[in-house]
């Protein structure tokens, strides 16, 4: 990656997380709730029996109602555990299933591990961005974990980024090794931005 890509993804980062950062309990809420009237309507439109969704931290859009809601009305959903060696395992959400901070500091299942391949089953995959623009590139926080878990996929399902409204934007700086997105959901609308993955 050139320099130039690296600073520019530094500096939207960090903007990203200030904004982030500056949101009020009472936007966060407000958000949640809209997320999970997206993704309801997203799984439904798709048909979905199974899926993965990320586990939202304090600052990202919530996910976590939308996870426990889908559970319990049969969805098999696959949560993602980073691993040290920069690839992601999954484990199988349940309604009692506990929670324990994991790697990096992020909220994580605990049970029993299936390995990097089990998302290659699903229907959907949800995954976490700082941004994504209108091309469908999306913007992570800087480990690359979705882009190797999408890069490595021989069937790739449909891919949708949750973002906050605002993190919607024209370009974000992009590389070679970066992944493109089906669409986003933020807590107002739902976008199909590349509708052909591989």
């Amino acid at each position: 990656m050139s320099d130039a890509i690296a600073d520019a993804k530094r500096a939207l980062r960090a903007e990203l997380r200030e904004r982030r950062q500056l949101l009020t309990p009472q936007a966060r809420d407000a958000a949640a709730v809209g997320i999970h009237a997206q993704l309801d309507a997203l799984v439904e439109r798709l048909g979905v029996r199974s899926m993965s969704c990320f586990l939202s931290t304090t600052t990202e859009p919530g996910t976590r109602a939308f996870v426990t809601d889908a559970v319990r009305r049969g969805i098999r959903v696959l949560l993602p555990v980073t691993r040290a060696d920069g690839l992601i395992d999954w484990a199988i959400a349940t309604p009692e299933g506990e929670i324990a901070e994991g790697l990096f500091g992020l909220p994580e299942p605990t049970g029993e591990l299936l390995g990097p391949i089990a998302a290659g089953d699903v229907d959907l995959l949800v995954i976490p961005a700082a941004a994504v623009d209108s091309r469908g590139m999306r913007l992570g926080w800087g480990r690359g974990y979705f882009d190797k878990t999408l890069g490595s996929m021989e069937r790739c399902p449909p891919v949708y980024a949750v973002v906050f409204d605002s993190e919607v934007v024209d370009l974000v700086p992009s590389d070679v090794h970066d992944q493109s997105v089906t669409g986003v959901v933020t807590p107002t609308q739902t976008l199909t931005l590349a509708p052909e993955r591989r």
